[in-house]
């Protein structure tokens, strides 16, 4: 029995493990990759090799250890976290992989992040890093004097035009349904010259090679237009990956896992950290954060698991 098995090879999972082993926990992770949304970089015509905002050296460092570190991973993918007692009483997981490996813990991190909402339209896995991205607060600077344009209705993508309205040349909000009337981001979009808002247009086609050099909008009316643009980022949000523990602990509106400020869930035992938790992530260093802070929380937990009762008088 392991002390604890840590799912996701992430940022947050990446640091998690490392923390713990430094503990000296009994500690597996369980992954199907080493570095997860580190492993993506936007690449930009003329800045090729550059990142402005980048948590990647720090995951790599982790990361480094963790490939020498094969007694303390498990390449393979989780697909079932039960809930199990032991004679004594005391809660235990058991999580099931594809290969049919049962391993059990004594506490859980999971930090199996999540994924963005995509348009599905041609060649968006194609440019997917080469103009197209799906966070403005971690490509936006890298699209200073340039045109670009952001897909959304709701607040997220209102933010996300806001903000390259303050480095980018022009931006385009392209959203297929009517954005809210009574939106303070749309107050603040209308104070910028350089936004023009597309509402009712959908974004059916993007064109270039081998970076984004225009995408094709269907307009509301019938008919299309192509609109050249250097950065697309596509802000329908993100898809939470809490399926392995749904049922186990309590999870928001948008299913993200519910966390305290010490990535503890509702569930003693069971951690979460980074874009899976509702804690405002979807930075790698902020998620390099969380999986420090949940390593932390589950060593404290196993701590007082351990102490022996003491007699009352």
């Amino acid at each position: 029995m392991y002390d604890l098995i840590i799912i996701g090879g992430g940022p947050a999972g990446l640091t998690a493990t490392v923390y713990a082993i430094h503990k000296r926990l009994e500690t597996l992770l369980i992954t199907e990759d080493l570095g997860g949304k580190a492993n993506y970089r936007m690449h930009i015509r003329g800045l090729e090799g550059y990142e402005a905002i980048n948590g990647e050296e720090v995951v790599r460092k982790f990361q480094s250890q963790m490939e020498y570190l094969d007694f303390a991973r498990l390449m393979d993918k989780a697909v079932a976290v039960e809930g199990l007692q032991t004679r004594a009483g005391l809660e235990v997981f058991q999580v099931t992989t594809e290969s049919g490996a049962s391993l059990v813990a004594r506490a859980l991190i999971v930090a199996t992040g999540a994924r963005p909402q995509m348009l599905n339209i041609p060649g968006e896995r194609r440019l997917l890093g080469l103009g197209i991205s799906y966070s403005a607060i971690s490509h936006a600077p890298l699209f200073w004097g340039k045109d670009t344009a952001v897909v959304g209705n709701d607040a997220l993508a209102m933010r996300a035009a806001a903000e390259l309205a303050t480095l980018a040349n022009r931006v385009y909000l392209v959203a297929a349904e009517a954005l809210p009337p009574h939106s303070p981001w749309l107050d603040k979009l209308a104070s910028f010259d350089n936004v023009t808002i597309l509402e009712g247009y959908t974004v059916v086609d993007v064109a270039g090679a081998p970076y984004l050099e225009a995408m094709i909008v269907a307009a509301p009316g019938g008919g299309q237009q192509e609109i050249a643009i250097k950065g697309l980022f596509v802000e329908l949000g993100l898809i939470p990956n809490t399926g392995l523990v749904q049922e186990l602990v309590a999870l928001d509106p948008m299913g993200r896992i519910v966390v305290n400020c010490r990535g503890e869930t509702s569930r003693p035992g069971i951690y979460a950290a980074g874009d899976v938790t509702n804690s405002y992530a979807e930075q790698v260093l902020i998620a390099v954060g969380d999986g420090a802070k949940t390593a932390l929380s589950a060593y404290e937990y196993l701590l007082r698991r351990q102490q022996p009762a003491r007699t009352r008088l």
